[in-house]
């Protein structure tokens, strides 16, 4: 019990008078969370804040969540579930430079911007090391955002004459934490390997030096923040570092794994037969043991087993005996149904989403799930764009135009205009397309909606939708005139008709 500054004066009298003080004073509190009382006796978080509680826990809660990620089906299920949703085929480009601007009358730098996107796309141009295309990169940096809390893309420059830009992508683990916080000569100070200002903006960034295959943890590596892109979530104004999505769901998700390996176990043991066999004469010999003369022509029983259909013999006076485990199959089902559904609550999914159990939805409730769950899967589609996809696609211009594989007149003056883009996510397809389509529909006419909120939703540009209809509408208007002209001409061809 913990007494004020009075209670121990008074305690040095009488101390039942400074416990009952403190007693009546836990009682009257505001607040049943603020009490101190027995059950919150217990209940002492630190006063620190939150980047220097988590900093000691960051990387063990890390290493926990890429434990569970190698070895859970559950989190495994999360991931799946992000891979699909938020990144699914990839992000695609669309360039939208005003067609007002010189040379751009029907669009011809916006095509031409968008191939030699495509191009630069692939493993071989836009990743450092070769092996990933942007659309796996992307699949990376979601999962190690959720696994790890965060993801580091550094901007790199190479030799490349036809795309010198290329980009690393960095783990946390690869910042150098062993630096101290002691300000540096410039009156920055570095905390957790990354260097800040007086205002905790982030100035550069230390990782270990590599030496071949081995990080170097003595030694480190300055970059500036400027070709470095962190992809973390900020959950403190003071916070300066990653903390794993999967925090609140670890625990659950380590329950559900040891309770489904315990239930497993005990089925095993439940469906197991054993057979004893219970002898009439006792092997061996001894004083008071009477052995058959015909002990020689016994059976052993050594390395027998059971098989379907088996036909044996048993020494005269022996008898089979079975063992069956008593008890029957536990009903894990609920258990381990609230395990997942406390999990994938946790990170912000539904328990469907995760589980792919649809078997108690229906298609209110289903629609209502995948409503919430989008909510979720936009917002990690906006923040992917916003904090890596745009500023790699606008340093990937720069380095286009300064290379002459862009021709932009006036480009540093309109940079602008030049990197006007829109970014489409991939689609969504919902439960029943007919009553979707009839509710688009209705929203449409009573300007309840929109067409490019609509195809936004669907991973369409809504001017793209309306140019291939209008192409589509215009063929088949042709096509009928062509079929309506040849009705005509043999019907004039063909003199038996006009006789008749």
């Amino acid at each position: 019990m913990n007494l004020n500054w009075l209670e121990r004066s008074i305690a040095t009298i009488s101390p039942q008078w400074a416990y009952k003080r403190m007693a009546w004073r836990s009682a009257v509190s505001a607040f049943d969370g603020g009490s101190t009382g027995r059950l919150n006796r217990n209940w002492n978080p630190g006063t620190e804040g939150y980047d220097k509680i988590s900093q000691g826990e960051r990387t063990r809660i890390r290493l926990r969540a890429q434990d569970l990620e190698r070895n859970s089906d559950i989190a495994g299920a999360i991931l799946l579930a992000f891979d699909r949703n938020v990144v699914g085929g990839g992000m695609m480009l669309q360039a939208k430079i005003p067609h007002n601007m010189p040379g751009n009358a029907d669009g011809e730098m916006n095509h031409a911007i968008e191939d030699l996107w495509e191009e630069f796309s692939k493993p071989e141009n836009i990743d450092i090391t070769g092996t990933q295309s942007l659309d796996e990169i992307e699949e990376t940096l979601i999962r190690r955002y959720i696994v790890d809390g965060g993801i580091i893309v550094v901007k790199v420059y190479t030799d490349d004459k036809r795309f010198p830009f290329k980009i690393q992508v960095r783990s946390v683990d690869d910042l150098n934490t062993l630096n101290t916080i002691v300000p540096l000569e410039n009156g920055n100070r570095i905390v957790e390997g990354i260097e800040l200002d007086k205002y905790n903006k982030p100035i550069a960034y230390h990782f270990k030096k590599l030496d071949g295959q081995t990080l170097l943890p003595g030694e480190s590596v300055r970059v500036k923040a400027e070709d470095v892109i962190f992809l973390f979530k900020k959950n403190s104004p003071k916070q300066v570092r990653e903390v794993s999505e999967l925090a609140t769901a670890l625990p659950r998700i380590k329950d559900a794994n040891q309770f489904i390996e315990a239930v497993s176990i005990k089925e095993r043991v439940l469906a197991c037969l054993s057979v004893f066999i219970k002898r009439d004469t006792p092997s061996g010999g001894g004083p008071g043991r009477g052995i058959s003369q015909f002990a020689t022509d016994r059976k052993d029983y050594s390395g027998m087993t059971l098989s379907p259909g088996m036909i044996g013999e048993l020494n005269p006076g022996d008898e089979v005996q079975t063992v069956i485990p008593a008890g029957q199959a536990s009903n894990s089902k609920e258990f381990i149904t609230t395990l997942v559904r406390l999990s994938s609550a946790g990170i912000g999914l539904s328990y469907e989403a995760v589980s792919r159990d649809l078997s108690q939805v229906n298609y209110s409730s289903a629609r209502q799930g995948l409503i919430e769950d989008r909510k979720l899967y936009k917002k990690l589609q906006k923040m992917l764009i916003k904090k890596v996809l745009t500023p790699i696609y606008l340093e990937f211009l720069d380095v286009m135009h300064l290379t002459g594989q862009l021709d932009f007149p006036d480009y540093f003056n309109k940079r602008k205009e030049y990197g006007a883009h829109v970014w489409i996510p991939p689609g969504y397809n919902w439960i029943d397309p007919a009553k979707e389509a009839n509710a688009n529909k209705t929203a449409l006419e009573t300007n309840q909606d929109t067409l490019a909120r609509i195809c936004a939703e669907r991973g369409e540009d809504w001017r793209d939708v309306l140019k291939q209809r209008a192409l589509e509408l215009k063929y088949l208007k042709d096509l009928m005139k062509e079929d309506d002209g040849e009705g005509q001409a043999e019907d004039a061809d063909d003199p038996d008709e006009d006789e008749s």
